[in-house]
């Protein structure tokens, strides 16, 4: 891994939720970030996200949920990236999460999760900040 990539990073809609807009907003100001961003699209497993997030090399999986499943899908792909190795790739996301939950589930180990309107910029800061505490670049 060199540090003159780009991040990479995953974008993942899990479950039946097949509302994808604001995955694909989310994406595009990545990219716009100078990010590199795979789309899996919708209806993805936590297995073929994580699947995936291993075959593109990702430094950062996020998931963007809306169905109110966030309490299974986190601890599932948490789970998965531990089974595999992947400590040192972010798992983020966002949606429509209570705080509670979100407490429950950073303390799991994912990282910062966004509600909807959460400025860009805190995003992509955050993503590139602890992209850097993870991976030696």
């Amino acid at each position: 891994m060199t540090a003159n990539r780009p991040l990479r990073v995953l974008i993942a809609k899990v479950g039946l939720d097949g509302h994808d807009r604001g995955a694909k907003v989310i994406a595009s100001f990545l990219r716009d970030a100078g990010m590199e961003v795979i789309y899996t699209g919708l209806r993805q497993t936590p297995e073929m996200v994580v699947n995936a997030a291993l075959q593109e090399d990702v430094d950062v999986i996020g998931v963007s949920i809306l169905s109110g499943a966030h309490m299974t899908v986190f601890p599932k792909i948490i789970q998965l990236m531990k089974e595999k190795g992947m400590n040192d790739v972010l798992l983020t996301g966002g949606g429509i999460i209570p705080d509670a939950d979100m407490k429950k589930l950073i303390a799991l180990g994912v990282g910062q999760l966004f509600a909807p309107g959460t400025e860009t910029n805190v995003i992509v800061n955050y993503i590139k900040d602890e992209v850097k505490k993870r991976r030696n670049f």
